[in-house]
């Protein structure tokens, strides 16, 4: 799809895509033990029937370990920002024909329902700001019966200061995501760690659609 919906994050990423990578490592923890958890997770089906899903896939940084641990699944990565779309091409070109980029916004539409083994979430639903709640229903919505959600992100800084500025760069750092998430999957694994001190939390969730937890 050549045509990528305008949005204002278009202009903040036409020159963050360029340092992204080299920045982002000292602050998106937990990215490829997320890829890592959800190999195990889904165990031996590495096979060409296997469909992974990238929402927000950025450079493609997540994507090229993605084919790495799953080396006949097919892959699709789906991000609204052209110019990340266009560094993540780079990223997978050496996964030619295994690889589709979509430059969309995500929504129930983006793909067929029940068609996808593995969606991935790392750090791009506290960024949906409105969104995260239909994004997470599409996301339902488009797993397979057992088929594994995988998220890391931001989960709550104490310091106010902190979360205005993450506000100002489109994050929401208030806790909203967990919650919603233990409601809509059957829960797998969670964990919750601590960075720098603990000025702000982040967390790894693995859940199946299925019947959520309750209480």
């Amino acid at each position: 799809m050549d045509a990528c919906p305008a949005d204002a994050l278009h202009g903040y990423y036409r020159w963050h895509a360029r340092i992204y990578d080299a920045t982002r490592w000292s602050f998106l923890f937990g990215r490829d033990r997320l890829v890592r958890r959800a190999a195990e997770a889904l165990g031996p089906r590495h096979d060409a029937a296997l469909r992974v899903v990238e929402v927000g896939c950025g450079t493609g940084r997540n994507l090229r370990r993605l084919a790495g641990v799953f080396p006949g699944a097919g892959l699709t990565g789906i991000d609204l920002c052209r110019p990340m779309i266009d560094r993540a091409r780079r990223a997978v070109a050496g996964q030619a024909g295994r690889v589709d980029l979509v430059c969309e916004a995500y929504a129930p539409g983006s793909f067929e329902p029940a068609s996808a083994d593995l969606i991935v979430f790392s750090y791009s639903l506290s960024m949906f700001n409105p969104g995260f709640e239909a994004a997470l229903d599409a996301a339902r919505g488009h797993l397979a019966p057992g088929g594994l959600v995988a998220v890391a992100d931001f989960r709550h800084s104490p310091r106010a200061w902190f979360r205005a500025w993450m506000g100002v760069n489109h994050v929401r750092l208030d806790d909203q995501l967990l919650p919603e998430l233990t409601r809509r999957f059957a829960v797998t694994a969670v964990e919750t760690r601590p960075a720098y001190g603990g000025l702000w939390t982040y967390f790894l969730f693995l859940g199946r659609r299925g019947t959520p937890r309750t209480g």
